[in-house]
């Protein structure tokens, strides 16, 4: 690995190291500059300080050594529905760890619809929201998804349907097996003349470019993977970006600063290393994946006397529209074991709602996933069916009972963008640091809950269909926190309404680049990783032309 001083002046920094950083690393060292990316995590099994391990009870309790996401106790984030509540203690939490959240996420790698960018226009906009147009095409985007599904590794069928995006090159590597949940919502589905599909995976089924197909341990979405099966950013992008010896990955590194000079330009990051201490690290320019929320708390954080109000929010954007994703789930037992304890947290879906309907009389849509995983202490503590027993020999029973029949239908909803929904600076609580910690306000648009509880209907449907011989399932839960942020820093053509332009350079400051899922005008069904990966690669291939060209301190 490269090794730069601080106060050294690299090519770029890249803060964070997940979906879009890791790819940002790898592009920008491959062509030819000197990169320094900075994790606020750790190493993980990224061969450094310890391996991923599959111990359920350590993954949640082990304390740094295991860590791989956010630490409530370190990180903390506070809640509140409106601008009129005090917030609370909030639930919120992301990968935090090298690779961030693509090494512990369930791999879902749906493309947007060629509509998805241009919905504002399609569906005449929903009043009270800031729906809009992408300030791109599918059209722009598709060579991009290509090759981030080609050099990430994505296993997946091409599907000919009108609710599934177009291709034009097959996956590199073909589906997973159906399990026994996919299966059987395949069954229930025909009978109520429904769609299912092969979902697209970031976790690959053989052997492909010299990482092992998928075992099915079964301890697999939030858990790292053992075998490299899991395409995260960790075991494709940044070994490449590493071997070019342009390219230095710190852990343990948080940044609490980007710093500008008197003419509003960025000179470089400032961060706290492992022991606290600051470092300031000089960079030509900045590239912020940081994810998002955190790229949104991080601009908040770098106030200055040219940016008051935090850096590129002269027009007080920074934050806002953010969409947590919305997701509703039923459950039901089967006659006959299911053994999905095996094998991906998820593999097959029902397509035919993606559109938003107007004859459902609410703006919506989303896809229904089949899901049959849990892990052994969370399902005994909070996966048993409503009037089971909690304790005892009847507890241990209903164990045995349930415990291998259980499936699980997840929908992955829409979230319309609300300017009121923002990520901000929490006036009272701080971080480990000292820092003020993030606050999250959110509160979904009326047709959000009832596109809630209209998946949630549709999802026991299917499992009635499906032969189950009991289903249920809880009451509509309006987000509080998710994997799937969005929208904080929105992209555009507009200064006035957006964050950074089509190219993901800040309109306030010509060589800070916001690339990570902040930029996403709307949520992509809620499944975000593969359009912010390709728009990574896409950005990456602007940056170094304009830095090749002269171009990258100016507007």
């Amino acid at each position: 690995m490269a090794q730069f001083s601080p106060s050294t002046e690299v090519d770029f920094v890249v803060i964070g190291s997940g979906a879009a950083g890791g790819i940002m690393a790898r592009q920008l060292s491959m062509g030819g500059f000197t990169v320094v990316v900075l994790e606020q995590g750790g190493w993980g099994k990224y061969g450094k300080e310890h391996e991923y391990t599959k111990d359920e009870y350590l993954n949640e309790n082990g304390g740094l050594d295991y860590q791989l996401m956010s630490d409530p106790v370190r990180q903390p984030n506070t809640f509140r529905r409106t601008d009129a509540e005090n917030a609370t203690p909030g639930s919120h939490s992301y990968g935090c760890v090298v690779g961030g959240g693509t090494v512990t996420y369930g791999g879902s790698s749906w493309r947007h619809l060629p509509w998805e960018f241009n919905e504002a226009t399609v569906t005449g906009g929903v009043r009270g929201t800031g729906l809009q147009d992408w300030p791109l095409t599918y059209a722009e985007l598709e060579p991009y998804y290509v090759q981030a599904e080609w050099e990430m590794g994505i296993s997946g069928m091409r599907v000919d349907s009108p609710f599934v995006a177009p291709m034009s090159k097959d996956y590199p590597v073909p589906p997973v097996a159906l399990k026994a949940s996919g299966a059987l919502m395949k069954t229930g589905a025909s009978k109520l003349g429904l769609t299912v599909v092969r979902g697209p995976l970031a976790v690959i089924s053989k052997d492909y470019q010299g990482r092992s197909g998928c075992v099915n341990c079964g301890m697999c979405s939030g858990f790292g993977c053992h075998v490299k099966a899991r395409s995260s950013s960790a075991v494709t992008m940044l070994p490449q970006a590493e071997k070019t010896g342009r390219c230095e990955i710190r852990a343990r590194a948080y940044v609490h600063e980007i710093s500008v000079d008197a003419a509003g330009a960025c000179t470089g990051v400032v961060y706290f290393d492992a022991e606290k201490r600051t470092v300031r690290q000089r960079a030509k320019a900045v590239i912020l994946s940081a994810n998002g929320t955190e790229s949104a708390r991080l601009l908040l954080l770098s106030k200055s006397a040219r940016f008051p109000n935090g850096l590129a929010n002269s027009n007080d954007v920074v934050g806002r529209y953010l969409m947590l994703g919305n997701t509703v789930s039923a459950n039901a037992l089967f006659e006959h074991e299911l053994n999905d304890y095996k094998g991906l947290v998820t593999g097959a879906a029902i397509v035919d709602y993606v559109p938003s309907d107007p004859a459902r009389g609410f703006y919506g849509g989303g896809r229904m996933t089949a899901r049959g995983f849990d892990t052994p202490i969370n399902y005994a503590l909070r996966g048993l069916s409503p009037g089971t027993a909690r304790w005892g020999a009847a507890y241990k029973q209903a164990l045995r009972d349930e415990a291998n029949h259980k499936m699980t239908i997840t929908s992955f909803l829409t979230q319309l963008p609300l300017a009121t929904n923002r990520v901000d600076l929490d006036p009272d609580v701080k971080d480990a640091w000292g820092l003020p910690a993030m606050r999250i306000t959110s509160q979904s648009h009326a047709d959000d809950i009832r596109n809630m509880e209209f998946f949630r209907q549709k999802a026991l449907d299917v499992l009635q269909a499906a032969g189950a011989t009991k289903v249920w399932a809880g009451p509509v839960n309006d987000a509080r926190g998710s994997a799937h942020n969005r929208g904080s820093c929105r992209m555009g053509t507009d200064p006035k309404s957006s964050v950074v332009n089509g190219h993901h350079r800040a309109h306030d400051v010509p060589n800070l680049f916001v690339v990570d899922g902040s930029n996403l005008v709307t949520g992509g069904r809620n499944h975000p990783t593969m359009t912010i990966q390709a728009l990574a690669f896409r950005a990456a291939e602007h940056i170094a032309k304009a830095a090749k060209g002269g171009t990258l301190a100016r507007l």
